[in-house]
């Protein structure tokens, strides 16, 4: 950190999902640029050692982050997760919507509707419930306003196959995406979908092993390191919150998303 940055009051994020992968890689690059973060995920010694990690990237000033372990589709737990950041930090001003989960690449006529629902809980509905407690925060604080960017997908664009679940749910974060930029305005609150393509983490790892593709193939297909996605986080979040990036994506060069592949 520049001495400038250090001069200023650190800001504050909620990363939700940020025992792994792009939370994780996320929490340690908001840290790196002066950020003070509240981390959540299920799995609690993995997020003490994101914590850690975030820790050690704050360019001395130590103790940047805190976690709360619990399950992020629990709308107590969620509650508590705000009203402590507030209550240890004194405001939020931002929220990375980032946890999630796939469902197994099952013909849908095999698919469980308990499956279905795990996701659209996980994916869907605890997003929408941590963006209603971001509002209730953010509008009620001084100065009011805030930023959120939630994890979407190509998959909010178009279908792999056999993925019916969680291309549902991403499709619905863009409405969610939308409905925040609009109610948002009034309250100086800013919203951004961030469409990943294949970063590499183990939820995604088995996509550069091989992968079903639409004409039948599998093909394993090309990843990006998540730091590339960290880093585009940490410039969206360091816009004012008059400026709004509405949709964002980064993905591999050769990911077979534009055209027929």
């Amino acid at each position: 950190m520049t001495s400038s940055a250090s001069s200023q009051p650190r800001k504050v994020a909620i990363v939700t999902g940020a025992s792994s992968g792009i939370g994780r890689a996320t929490a340690i690059a908001l840290s790196g640029a002066g950020w003070t973060l509240m981390l959540a995920a299920r799995r609690e010694a993995e997020l003490a050692e994101t914590a850690k990690l975030a820790d050690a990237n704050s360019n001395g000033t130590g103790n940047a982050a805190k976690y709360l372990a619990g399950d992020i589709t629990d709308e107590v737990f969620v509650r508590r997760l705000f009203d402590e950041t507030v209550a240890q930090f004194g405001r939020l001003d931002l929220l990375f919507n980032n946890a999630g989960i796939g469902s197994p690449q099952v013909p849908i006529d095999e698919l469980p509707v308990s499956t279905f629902k795990n996701v659209i809980d996980v994916n869907l509905t605890a997003s929408f419930v941590c963006t209603r407690e971001a509002f209730r925060v953010m509008k009620a604080q001084s100065p009011p306003g805030g930023r959120i960017i939630n994890n979407g997908s190509l998959s909010a664009h178009v279908p792999r196959p056999h993925s019916a679940p969680y291309t549902m749910s991403k499709h619905a974060i863009t409405g969610l995406t939308k409905s925040t930029s609009l109610d948002g305005r009034a309250h100086n609150i800013a919203c951004t979908q961030i469409d990943i393509g294949n970063a590499r983490t183990d939820m995604a790892a088995r996509l550069g092993v091989g992968t079903l593709q639409p004409n039948g193939q599998v093909v394993a297909e090309a990843m990006i390191d998540t730091r590339h996605v960290a880093d585009s986080i940490v410039h969206i979040a360091s816009l004012p919150t008059d400026v709004t990036v509405l949709t964002f994506n980064i993905m591999p060069t050769a990911a077979p998303f534009v055209g027929r592949g």
